[in-house]
């Protein structure tokens, strides 16, 4: 790795995503966090998966269903929705940083959706230095991703659909000589399956998603050789809601997350600066985007157990009352050796016409994580529900 390289990237990691946990951990050994451009791209920008611990890709379909799994989109019951999502980034640790997200949808027909969103991630005010800590200037670093998606649904259980993305990445400004914003295309594919189920007295409803993200180009902030990946990702989850009554239902969401991108390579005892060390991890990162991907499920050093610790698990559970009112918990768990980020999830939202708004909290397994006082806040307008816009029967579970 370069040193103009590492000095992107120690700027901009522990700041993204506030990985407090990674620096704790760097001091052990065999510590495989793998690293990538724009990681934001991985982050729930939106209260309600924030508050399921950030599952997302089987929940029921909302404005922001584009996002988590493309192919939920068609099993959007609204002819019209819209979404507005905003977190003060880091708020234990700086008053200047903030993540944006606008999404909405729109239906073509009773089958197919449209949808559309904007993510902007503005990390505040940066004092960059050389690597000999010298002053180097200071620069606002923001960066976005423009996505433009359709879901169809082949049936009335089975969805598929496809975003394409934009993304930009302003890191530096060209403060840092020889510099450069990162451009990048993707796309992401997804399918989704629902269906209703009795089990004894009961009435479920049981659904499943997958979804790979971010599959694009790698961006370059210095020059063509040394290019780094995107967080291309493959989420796969469930959930399973359970009417109560007629008022009451409980919804219980599970997804697995993992990057399809190279995995760092060390070895026990033997230091990251050692030259075969670097050598291997710099031809890993000179992979082409389908060699990151295959390769990723069986590149980590530590065999099959290195590649079970690259999973990341989201677990919530959602309670609503009347379509109204609902309660959320979850909770997020990522590896000690792959970043440490562990946290407990809480939020509520409320319903009301077309208008509704969702909050959630981050409760980390640290006092010291910058995670501490995450608050996500979303805004919903959902216009023209499905039975009222085409003259029938609406099937999708809320």
């Amino acid at each position: 790795m370069t040193p103009k390289k590492l000095t992107l990237r120690s700027l901009l990691l522990p700041g993204l995503l506030g990985l407090a946990a990674i620096h704790q951990a760097q001091g052990q050994d065999n510590v495989l966090t793998i690293t990538t451009a724009v990681p934001i791209l991985t982050v729930s920008p939106d209260s309600r998966s924030g508050a399921l611990g950030e599952a997302g890709v089987a929940i029921s379909p909302d404005a922001n269903a584009g996002y988590y799994n493309p192919g939920k989109l068609g099993f959007v019951k609204y002819q019209h929705s819209a979404s507005v999502s905003y977190t003060p980034w880091l708020a234990g640790v700086a008053n200047d940083m903030g993540l944006a997200y606008l999404s909405g949808t729109s239906k073509i027909g009773e089958r197919a959706t449209l949808s559309a969103n904007l993510m902007y991630f503005d990390l505040g005010e940066i004092q960059y230095r050389t690597l000999s800590g010298a002053a180097n200037g200071t620069f606002n670093p923001k960066e976005y991703a423009l996505t433009i998606g359709y879901g169809q649904k082949l049936s009335d259980k089975f969805g598929v659909g496809l975003n394409a993305r934009y993304v930009r990445s302003n890191l530096t400004g060209g403060t840092i000589t020889d510099t450069r914003p990162g451009n990048a295309v993707a796309v992401d594919l997804g399918a989704y399956y629902t269906t209703d189920l009795t089990i004894g007295p009961g009435e479920y409803n049981l659904a499943f998603g997958a979804a790979v993200s971010n599959i694009g180009n790698k961006i370059s902030y210095t020059d063509a050789n040394n290019p780094d990946f995107l967080p291309t990702n493959l989420k796969l989850g469930t959930a399973i809601t359970k009417e109560l009554d007629p008022y009451n239902k409980l919804t219980l969401a599970f997804d697995v997350n993992k990057l399809l991108v190279p995995s760092p390579y060390s070895e026990p005892g033997v230091p990251a600066n050692d030259p075969r060390i670097q050598a291997e991890n710099e031809r890993r990162a000179g992979y082409g985007i389908v060699r990151g991907i295959t390769s990723s499920f069986s590149d980590s050093p530590d065999g099959f157990s290195g590649e079970l610790k690259e999973i990341n698990l989201s677990t919530g559970l959602e309670y609503t009352y009347n379509d109204l009112l609902m309660a959320r918990v979850g909770y997020f768990y990522e590896t000690p050796t792959s970043g440490g980020r562990q946290y407990l999830s809480l939020g509520a939202g409320v319903r009301y016409q077309v208008f509704g708004v969702d909050g959630a909290y981050l409760v980390p397994n640290s006092k010291a994580n910058p995670l501490a006082q995450t608050l996500r806040v979303s805004l919903h307008f959902n216009f023209n529900e499905l039975s009222e816009a085409f003259g029938g029967s609406d099937n999708t579970t809320n």
